[in-house]
């Protein structure tokens, strides 16, 4: 059993079966009486047992199961694996994370006849691993996972803004971890988030347009097409926020979109963001939660009804290691929430993976409302590690030999004020 035999298998089989003839093989090797993958779902609040494909019912609703309290929400929140051996059963439960990036996809079950040992562990986290890599590959070609992933039927406004969501709402890099996470409202909204990251940076983006059910997420999708449109043709941030704009005035049909706009170098940490008329982001630093308190320009569009004076300004933040930076959407102020301190609750996840952290300030909201949001609630919670200098070196090609040559003497500046 190794990972690369793993991964060889899945791939010789069909996408739906792919996790199916992974589980056989870990079951067969370790002699378990059964091997399962269970697939998060969209709230990150539950999750649904994966059968064997031809055992999935996909014309019936997925059997939903909450996390709240259970073992598994332990394996998730801490990503480590777990094994379970209560003594009346002559099993034992095995249960590990399968995530890649800080995306937590879901998780690997196994009951087997006795405790592992180390290297038995080590294969189960292995193959854990290698599950994600294929749910990756594979999630493409079928909609088994995305069957698995709706406990509750989707709208036609909500399958449009998924779909318009990131492939995976967390990542992790050695200069940061980010992860969103939205609740639609009962009647869904425009909310959207998204995130890349490039070569020497990362470009995040929270967008929320007005109206609700498909009109608005239609608006959505007209402006988080021209934003990737003009990020993948290289623009900078202003002339992603322009294109945007000219997008909604040419075809919004006189709607319009708040958004923000947030990029971060890899190679010396300078921050830059635009706010189109968006709620102000909040920054935690050292425990303490504070405003970020920008130059607010016009939203996506409104230009249509109010001239604009000025082009879309590109503003810099503070952004130091250890900080937190959390971007929302204005349903995360909802009058439902009015009693709700999220500086509060903000600095209450810093112990958090940006993950978790994410999906306990939407928890905390839907709560608030009884379960039910008159907006979309959206959350993007970025975790700056800072640039080491062996990064920058290698980002900018920095010749390490110079210390071995001769060195200029530097004249020392002169301090000037107080």
């Amino acid at each position: 059993m190794t990972l690369a035999g793993a991964l060889e298998a899945a791939e010789a089989a069909a996408p739906v079966e792919s996790l199916d003839v992974v589980a056989r093989m870990l079951k067969e090797h370790l002699g378990a009486a059964s091997v399962s993958f269970l697939i998060t779902d969209f709230t990150g609040s539950s999750v649904v047992r994966l059968g064997a494909a031809d055992s999935v019912e996909t014309d019936e609703p997925p059997h939903r199961i909450p996390l709240r309290g259970t073992l598994y929400e332990d394996v998730i929140r801490s990503q480590q694996p777990k094994v379970e051996h209560e003594g009346v059963s002559r099993l034992v439960r095995v249960i590990a994370p399968v995530t890649n990036r800080g995306d937590a996809l879901g998780l690997l079950e196994l009951f087997l006849p006795a405790v592992p040992d180390a290297e038995e562990m080590r294969e189960i986290g292995e193959t854990a691993h290698a599950l994600a890599y294929i749910v990756i590959a594979n999630r493409s070609h079928t909609d088994v996972y995305q069957w698995g992933r709706r406990t509750k039927p989707l709208s036609l406004a909500a399958e449009i803004q998924h779909r318009l969501l990131p492939a995976s709402l967390a990542c992790e890099a050695a200069q940061f971890a980010v992860a969103g996470a939205l609740e639609p409202a009962d009647h869904v909204g425009g909310d959207t988030f998204d995130y890349v990251i490039d070569r020497d940076s990362v470009q995040l983006s929270v967008t929320d347009a007005m109206g609700h059910d498909v009109d608005a997420a239609l608006l959505a999708t007209l402006v988080v097409g021209a934003l990737r449109r003009a990020r993948r043709a290289g623009a900078d941030l202003d002339e992603q926020a322009r294109q945007a704009d000219q997008a909604m005035r040419d075809h919004g049909r006189s709607g319009y979109v708040t958004g923000q706009l947030l990029r971060i170098s890899l190679i010396d940490g300078r921050t830059e963001f635009v706010n189109a008329g968006h709620p102000w982001p909040l920054r935690m630093r050292d425990g303490e939660v504070q405003e970020v308190v920008p130059h607010v320009d016009p939203p996506f569009g409104l230009s249509l009804h109010i001239p604009r004076a000025t082009d879309y300004r590109v503003q810099t933040l503070d952004l130091r290691p250890g900080d937190r930076l959390v971007m929302l959407t204005d349903g995360m102020l909802e009058r439902n929430a009015e009693n709700l301190d999220l500086p509060d609750l903000i600095a209450g996840t810093r112990a958090l993976h940006p993950r978790e952290a994410a999906r306990t300030l939407i928890k905390a909201i839907v709560d608030a409302g009884d379960g039910h949001l008159d907006d979309d609630a959206t959350v993007m919670c970025l975790d700056w590690h800072g640039v080491h200098r062996s990064e920058r070196d290698a980002a900018t090609g920095a010749d390490l030999t110079n210390a071995s040559r001769p060195k200029t003497k530097q004249p020392i500046p002169r301090r000037t004020g107080g």
